[in-house]
């Protein structure tokens, strides 16, 4: 065997490590004197080689027995960055990934992208560990890490800061936490080992990283606050009476209505609930003009409206004629799309009715605020059993009626508003009598009846909650109507 080359043993470093040197290059390094021997071995040296031999190897700040690693310690650190900078790239996955694929507005779309940028980097951070815990192969690997921290302590700072503008406890707020601490820890000793010494140009690295952070802060505050108010809603309804025609039966007669919608706005819409009623009023009139004093009552006896005050009415009874959906729950209508439907209102022709009356009301919620499932346009029925939860009994309801309910879960387009909150959902009652009757809330009762939600309303803060949801999902009513007086229309028609 030739003569091999001297082989020197560098003082370990702070953590342990020692480098291995031949022939003045640098061929390993090792935690330990079993790791030194393998590099050896792979060299071609001996396995049994002398290790104390001075004449072949040459130690440097300390001898063969001088190996200071801890690694307990060290793969304790090593599973726990793991752990939980795992724990943040499946979470940034879980809130982009909605946002980016099937977010309604390019800027969420972006929003979500820059949650999936985000938990690239930080798979990336995780197959830096190693190496960083390790050999240190990579000078950047240490920076690539302390870059996956601080996304995790920004992200889940976030978090909970939206958390705690309503403090609805959430299974995910123990992760939000756990993360957050996580994220702490893992900066704090990141700061202490100093990665960005010995790495060039550190400050450009630093420079990217806020620049990326403002970019996802714009973004954020663009998709969320601005571009959801900046696109008006507008709807135009019509409800018209035609010319009355003829009926088979000579005792009654038909008045043709057509109800009209259009969106006219900026912005798609859903139809949570809808109704049209058709009523006929029967007037008895006051010749002393005290009609004037009425209006006081009737506005007391109707909570949120104002009744009009007219001097030559004594008393005005209302009959609902006809009533009905107009275009469904869970409908939507585009920007610039309409619909029409045409009906036959039928009264008898001596009816007792002054005037008729034909309202149309749709409450809506905009698109791109939130996303409502499928669920929620299948109608239940309370007086049906097999309806489950949603099934009345004729006693608990006899104040309601029948009814149709709906209910769906509503996802706002943010998915991380979704996250730091209670699941949200949308609930509508419809009666031909009663008319219509609709909530957002987190309010999620094993039963679903009016008679359940109705007492839910009196509970602390439910109101409230309802306000702030039909805020957030830019929920609201739209009203139109029309009134002809019955006499003039049909002596006019000829009928």
């Amino acid at each position: 065997m030739g003569i091999q080359p001297w082989v020197t043993v560098e003082p370990p470093d702070y953590r342990g490590l020692r480098k291995i040197i031949v022939d003045s290059e640098t061929v390993g390094s090792a935690w330990s004197l079993r790791e030194m021997r393998k590099i050896l071995s792979r060299l071609g040296y001996s396995e049994t080689i002398d290790l104390e031999d001075s004449s072949s190897i040459h130690w440097h700040g300390g001898d063969s027995k001088t190996w200071p690693d801890h690694p307990r310690r060290r793969h304790v650190i090593i599973v726990l960055m793991i752990a939980g900078m795992l724990g943040s790239v499946i979470l940034h996955l879980f809130i982009g990934w909605p946002d980016a694929f099937e977010g309604l507005t390019f800027a969420q779309r972006i929003v979500g992208a820059l949650f999936i940028l985000a938990g690239a980097v930080q798979g990336a951070a995780i197959f830096a560990i190693f190496d960083y815990w390790g050999r240190r192969q990579s000078k950047l690997s240490g920076v690539v890490v302390l870059i996956g921290a601080l996304i995790a302590l920004g992200t889940n700072s976030l978090l909970l800061f939206m958390w705690l503008e309503e403090r609805e406890f959430i299974a995910y707020l123990l992760v939000f936490i756990s993360l957050w601490v996580w994220s702490l820890w893992a900066l704090c000793l990141l700061i202490r080992e100093k990665p960005w010494e010995g790495v060039r140009h550190p400050n450009r690295i630093a420079v990217g990283v806020v620049a990326t952070a403002i970019l996802t802060a714009v973004s954020l505050a663009y998709s969320t606050m601005y571009q959801p108010t900046a696109a008006p809603v507008h709807l135009l309804l019509k409800a018209e009476f035609g010319k009355p025609q003829e009926s088979p039966d000579p005792k009654y007669v038909h008045i043709p209505l057509r109800l009209h919608v259009k969106n006219s706005g900026g912005i798609a819409v859903y139809v949570i609930n809808d109704d049209y009623t058709v009523a006929g009023s029967s007037v008895r009139y006051a010749d002393s003009g005290e009609g004037l004093k009425r209006w006081k009552n009737e506005t007391e006896e109707s909570p949120g409206y104002v009744a009009e005050a007219e001097r030559y009415i004594r008393n005005n009874e209302e009959t609902i004629v006809s009533s009905g959906h107009f275009y469904g729950p869970g409908g939507w209508f585009e920007v610039g799309e309409e619909y029409t439907e045409e009906t036959v209102i039928r009264i008898p022709k001596d009816s007792a009715f002054d005037t008729l009356e034909a309202r149309l009301t749709i409450v809506i919620m905009r698109k791109d605020r939130g996303k409502i499932n499928e669920e929620f346009s299948i109608p239940r029925m309370s007086w049906k059993k097999y309806e489950g939860s949603y099934y009345c009994p004729p006693v608990e309801c006899r104040e309601y009626g029948e009814y149709v309910a709906y209910r769906g879960r509503v996802r706002h387009n943010n998915n991380l508003i979704n996250v730091t909150r209670r699941p949200r959902y949308v609930t509508a009652f419809w009666n031909p009598e009663f008319g219509n009757n609709d909530f957002i809330s987190s309010f999620n009762p094993k039963k679903k009846t009016q008679v359940v939600f109705d007492k839910a309303l009196t509970e602390k803060g439910a109101e409230e909650e309802m306000e702030r949801e039909s805020a957030r999902y830019g929920a609201g009513v739209v009203f139109t109507y029309s009134e002809i007086p019955i006499k003039a229309l049909l002596s006019r028609s000829g009928v």
